[in-house]
């Protein structure tokens, strides 16, 4: 977790309110966070990652006022138009497609503020925003800009700017070899054709995100009244929190805040935003998730205590909070405005029987069958790249993708054989026949509470110069016949697999399963050596024909 040193002085201003060192001590642990020291000067304290907007002494400072009731529920920010503007060009859709702006003026800077913000930008950079990767924040001297400002992605040979700290200007290739930061954050640009800048109407360059800011435009000092800030990403969402984040602490520096209208093609949208998010609750879920007798009248009182409003059964969001997705967030924050030490210890009125959960029971007699059979578990993430599931397997097909992640990991695997293949091709340098098989939840496109359903998968690879269809099916004929099952055989058009090569499993009327020898063009793709047959079986489908 973030360690965050809080100036002491500045807290207590903020909070309004001195507590004895044992009181803050208690009351920060009660809040959720790990206190590491407390002394005249600093506040030490570890911040869980699901709240970025502590990690600072204003984002702290607000929190902690309302929950020793301080301070009394939602704070309001307020943002202030302008005729500032940010033009996005269509160039950076490849790179890093997405910034969000905003001004604040009227800052009365010292030492100690500066290192609060750097403090935020920084803390911010390694947790929310993943090393700069999912965002990246710059924070520039207003007086040295002259509007409107260009976000635009231009090759590394026309990128020609002085790095902050150093004394000479340099190209973006050298700044990627010979700075510290560069060197540090190259990875983020490594693959690209093209590197984003943010350059001003006069065409200086104010930084090359998510690397550095220009010495000549990026560095602010006690001098500083004014500032304009960006933070650049993949996800307009995610960049618009950071900003809420980092602008609401300044606004609580005194600062005020105006926006910026950014242009995106035809269309402007302007930034910051600070409206609250609403979210329905219901108090008969909160008093069963915890197992209390909460009044609504209660309730309100602890969601104003964890900074939230609350009006006709509707939750008001602040504009900073990253981590509220469902009311099972609200419910946490309840029980901490409540007291974790005021839950009674009770002992369950009734009595019961431990006993393993049947299905999990199924799956390892499945495993030790198979183990038995001469094939080797393997154990692979639930994570897989889009391309990998559905091009490299010639099929189209609805799966659940992941936002804000790597081409790698961002799709939930929606079947068992792609990771199979994956196993096979990082282990071309051990001895055939290699014989594989693996147990583990898939995912798809469905109707429960969060539109993702959940099954569980048993795959079967086989790779050998000799692996084919009648070995693969020798394999599931041992297996369902171990269960009393039987079972029909029926042709199968599947592209993952060769012509007249593939069939599908029905057992009582039902398809669980299909198996064949794996398409000579999946076997390129996946770089493999050998022939290989698999098998896909669906485990809860089996199961329920069991019980």
């Amino acid at each position: 977790m973030p360690v965050v040193n809080l100036n002491r002085k500045t807290f207590e201003k903020i909070v309004g309110r001195k507590l004895s060192q044992e009181k803050l001590a208690e009351r920060m642990a009660m809040l959720g966070t790990d206190v590491n020291e407390i002394n005249e000067k600093e506040i030490i304290v570890e911040v869980f990652p699901d709240r970025p907007d502590l990690l600072s002494e204003q984002g702290f400072a607000r929190a902690f006022a309302t929950f020793i009731q301080a301070e009394k529920g939602l704070k309001k920010y307020h943002v202030k138009k302008s005729s500032y503007k940010l033009i996005v060009d269509q160039s950076v859709e490849e790179v890093r497609p997405f910034t969000v702006c905003c001004v604040v003026k009227n800052l009365k800077l010292d030492d100690e503020k500066i290192r609060e913000i750097i403090q935020i930008q920084e803390k911010l950079h390694v947790t929310y925003g993943r090393n700069r990767k999912k965002a990246a924040i710059g924070i520039y001297p207003l007086e040295k800009i002259k509007w409107p400002i260009t976000y635009l992605a231009k090759k590394p040979s026309d990128i020609f700017f002085k790095p902050l700290g150093s004394k000479f200007p340099m190209n973006a290739k050298d700044i990627l070899l010979k700075n510290p930061a560069g060197i540090k954050y190259k990875y983020l640009l490594d693959n690209y054709r093209r590197y984003p800048v943010f350059i001003d109407s006069e065409n200086r360059i104010l930084s090359m995100p998510p690397i550095i800011n220009s010495e000549e435009t990026g560095r602010i000092d006690e001098k500083t009244k004014e500032v304009f800030i960006e933070v650049s990403g993949f996800d307009f969402d995610v960049l618009s929190i950071c900003l809420n984040i980092v602008a609401t602490a300044l606004s609580d520096m005194k600062g005020d805040i105006y926006q910026v209208d950014v242009k995106y093609g035809n269309k402007f949208t302007s930034t910051p935003n600070f409206s609250e998010k609403t979210m329905n609750i219901d108090l008969n879920y909160v008093n069963k998730i915890l197992g209390l007798s909460l009044i609504e009248k209660d309730m309100k009182k602890y969601l104003e205590m964890m900074g939230y409003g609350y009006n006709n059964k509707k939750v008001l969001i602040p504009c900073y909070r990253s981590d509220i997705i469902h009311q099972i967030d609200l419910a946490k924050d309840i029980a901490i405005a409540y007291g974790y030490e005021n839950f009674k210890e009770e002992i369950p009125k009734i009595d019961t029987i431990g006993y393993e959960d049947r299905f999990e029971n199924f799956k390892e007699k499945i495993a030790g069958i198979l183990i038995g059979f001469g094939l080797m578990e393997t154990n692979s993430y639930n994570l897989i790249g889009k391309q990998e599931q559905l091009e490299k397997m010639k099929i189209d097909s609805e799966v659940v993708e992941i936002s804000n992640s790597n081409e790698e990991f961002n799709t939930l695997r929606h079947w068992m054989i792609p990771s199979l293949l994956k196993v096979l091709s990082n282990n071309k340098h051990n001895e055939y026949p290699q014989k594989i098989f693996e147990i583990g939840n898939c995912y798809g496109i469905g109707k429960s509470e969060t539109n993702v359903d959940e099954f569980s998968e048993l795959g079967i690879m086989i790779s050998h110069n000799k692996a084919d269809f009648t070995e693969a099916k020798q394999i599931l004929d041992s297996l369902l016949g171990l269960f009393g099952f039987e079972y029909s055989v029926e042709e199968s058009d599947h592209k993952s697999f060769i012509a007249g090569r593939c069939a599908k499993i029905i057992v009582n009327g039902k398809e669980i399963a299909f198996l064949g020898e794996i398409n000579p063009e999946i076997i390129v793709n996946f770089n493999l050596e050998m022939p290989a047959s698999g098998l896909e079986l669906n485990l809860t489908e089996l199961f329920k024909l069991v019980e």
